[in-house]
């Protein structure tokens, strides 16, 4: 929907009255750049800014020569405006006001509007024309831009896709190329999305309660075909930083700020903050959030829409695609909302008569939609075939310390990993870090532009979620201070599968915005332009260089043998039969699984690294892996000491069962795999001799696993 489209929409008489019977302010004189001052510069009160502008309490904007056309439609849209700009002020664009890019002032805003187009016929497209041009024009080199940082972010990546990982953890890279390769298996065989047997063999994993990113491994299935998916991995996160900026910048640049430097810059800080740039390495599911800018738009649109069943639906499909890449995105997403409108609410009640017919309208219409299309998956998420209920212990009580808000993330100009040490879980979890200067310069804005409605309701936003990002314990410099509000939080439905430190995103966001506004607002200082723009530029420096993104750092990993890329394996290894790699995969060693998604899973392997209950049956808490296995306990600690155990013959009986429970067809160790010679001994001692094949060493266990236990 157009911002024209938008405002035509917006607002109904019903509404008007409710929102004049409150507080009624008139909207700002003339469209366009018609409410500047000679000086070409907005008016010092920022009355004629555009979209999120709110009138403070003390501030009445008189009626400008606009709204002179019709009295009738004068009184709707003074209403109208003051609704639009406290129910939606994230977005409220101002009735009468013409901006770049939209229709000119009037064309939308009542009986006046409509009356000038008619006597003008073709007149109003004629111009909006060579705006939309304009505009289109401006947003180019800000998107060309965003997607230049994104190969700068993921350059050393992208020199060898299949041979380079996150230098720290190599984990999640490997889980995520595996769903890669399931979504080729789901286009060309038609398999079942939702769970598969092709690790964890025979129990199986759920994919819904893993994150199987389906809205973005089916539509890379060209890529994932020709390439592989190691190659797939560095696009997803090149176009997920790139296309969530993109994302910021429209929706701020058509519905909140006029200035395409302040949408630039809050486009940029969503799309490259620290956060994400944390989670780039790791998670391509959690940096896309290009669809999530247009849902928090169209949360708001819809209290004070006119077509409220339209544009529930249009929600309900933007949040089914969101929950097939990350559903506690998507949650954090609603919860923020929620949040945000409760802290408009709270400064101005009278609004809600305007807005809750059409919010409960869409609210009711999305419910129904995306229920519907989501029941079946969500079913086979929480009650379906391994599913869980709750999240490990280990991470369920990942948290930020309060001295990651001011440290400046690890993969930035400023930023230095031991400096970051225990400010957060992981390095994969450095959810805050904005830094001292930017940390400052954020409370500096809403202390600056504290008398606009909007700027307070993201301010209380954006410290609800940095709380909630402390965890259970709040601490300060990895010294516990005291019990977090998490810790009644955890154990509620939804929540409990939530990791806290990343409510952090939210405040990220938040913090974007208040950038872009703040940019947007200085051109409302009573200061010399020159000096005005050297100031913004001083500050912006100041705020984002210290937190300016580098290359991600990244290590070698060992290729996938040539036994698997020149199909050896499938001499040996039938439709129900597993190839056992060597250590057996968990979560700590994930290569076995980039040799099934180098073949599109076309064979099983046991283990791997997912989520599962704890001791295999559906609805106990969550847990790292598959149930516990001997053999690969036995394996995995061969790999990490380089030490030969002596077996005897209980643990050799126990072993030709858990390979039976297999299935096992052959048992694979690379030749170059780290501590080699003793994984080799240890597994001789367990089923015989090996023979060495290509570049791996092969262990042909059919006959022994074929007999009955």
């Amino acid at each position: 929907m157009t911002p024209a489209e938008t405002r035509a929409e917006s607002w109904s008489e019903s509404d008007a009255a409710a929102a004049s019977a409150s507080e009624p302010v008139a909207p700002p004189a003339g469209g366009g750049t018609g409410d500047r001052t000679p000086d070409g510069t907005a008016p010092a009160d920022g009355a004629g800014a555009p979209g999120v502008t709110v009138p403070t309490e003390s501030t009445s904007v008189a009626p400008g020569p606009a709204a002179a056309t019709d009295s009738t439609a004068t009184t709707d849209a003074t209403a109208a405006t003051e609704a639009a700009a406290t129910t939606e002020p994230a977005v409220a664009e101002r009735a009468g006001t013409g901006r770049s890019g939209a229709e000119p002032a009037g064309a939308a805003s009542g009986p006046g509007g409509a009356a000038t187009r008619a006597e003008k016929p073709g007149g109003a497209d004629s111009e909006a024309r060579p705006r939309r041009w304009t505009r289109r024009r401006q947003d180019l080199p800000v998107l060309g831009f965003f997607l230049l940082a994104a190969l700068w972010v993921t350059s050393q990546i992208w020199v060898n896709p299949a041979g380079r990982v996150a230098s720290l953890y190599s984990s999640d890279p490997a889980q995520v190329q595996f769903f890669l390769a399931h979504s080729v298996r789901v286009v060309l065989h038609g398999e079942f999305p939702f769970f598969t047997e092709q690790f964890n063999y025979p129990d199986g994993v759920n994919l819904m309660a893993n994150t199987a990113i389906l809205a973005l491994g089916i539509p890379m299935v060209p890529v994932t075909l020709l390439f592989g998916p190691a190659v797939t991995f560095v696009v997803l996160v090149t176009l997920a930083l790139a296309g969530t900026a993109s994302a910021w910048y429209f929706v701020l640049s058509r519905h909140v700020v006029r200035s395409p430097l302040a949408a630039a810059v809050g486009g940029w800080f969503c799309g490259f903050s620290p956060a994400m740039l944390s989670h780039a390495n790791w998670h391509p599911n959690i940096i896309s959030q290009f669809l999530l800018p247009f849902i928090v738009w169209r949360v708001l649109v819809i209290t004070r829409s006119r077509r409220p069943w339209r544009d529930g639906v249009l929600l309900a499909l933007m949040v089914t695609a969101q929950a097939f890449i990350n559903e506690e995105i998507l949650l954090f997403t609603a919860l923020a909302c929620g949040v945000f409108l409760l802290a408009v609410l709270a400064q101005r009640p009278a609004f809600w008569s305007a807005a809750w017919r059409p919010l409960a309208k869409a609210l009711a219409i999305c419910t129904v939609v995306a229920g519907s299309l989501l029941a079946y998956p969500l079913y086979i998420q929480f009650a379906g075939p391994m599913a869980y209920h709750g999240l490990s212990d280990a991470v369920r009580d990942y948290g930020n310390d309060i001295a990651a808000f001011f440290a400046p993330g690890s993969p930035t100009i400023g930023g230095n990993e031991r400096a970051n040490v225990n400010l957060a879980p992981n390095y994969s979890e450095e959810n805050a870090f904005f830094g001292w200067s930017l940390s400052l310069i954020a409370v500096g804005i809403v202390a600056w532009l504290r008398r606009e409605l909007i700027v307070r309701a993201l301010a209380v936003t954006g410290v609800f979620f940095a709380v909630l990002s402390l965890g259970e314990r709040v601490s300060w410099w990895d010294r516990a201070l005291i019990t977090g509000p998490w810790e009644w939080l955890v154990r509620l439905p939804l929540l409990d599968a939530v990791v806290p430190t990343r409510f952090g995103l939210i405040t990220s966001v938040v913090i974007g915005i208040l950038l872009a506004l703040a940019v947007e607002r200085t051109r409302t200082l009573p200061v010399e332009r020159r000096t005005l723009r050297t100031l913004t530029a001083a500050g912006l420096v100041l705020a984002l260089l210290p937190i300016a993104p580098m290359p991600l750092k990244v290590t070698s990993r060992p290729p996938v043998p040539d036994f698997i890329t020149a199909d050896r394996w499938r001499g040996y290894v039938g439709p129900e039969q597993t190839l056992v790699p060597i250590p057996v995969p968990n979560m700590g060693h994930t290569h076995g699984m980039r040799w099934a998604a180098s073949t599109n899973l076309d064979f099983k392997i046991p283990g791997g690294y997912f989520l599962a209950p704890r001791n295999g049956n559906t609805g106990d808490p969550g847990r790292f892996g598959g149930r516990p296995s001997g053999v690969g306990q036995l394996l995995e600690e061969v790999a990490s000491t380089g030490r030969t155990p002596k077996l005897d013959d209980r643990q050799r009986r126990r072993a030709l069962d858990e390979l039976r429970h297999w299935r096992a067809a052959i048992l694979v160790l690379p030749v170059g795999q780290h501590h080699a010679e003793p994984l080799r001994r240890t597994v001789e001692q367990l089923v015989g001799p090996g023979r060495r094949e290509l570049d791996v060493w092969v262990w042909d266990v059919r006959a022994l696993t074929d007999r009955p236990a």
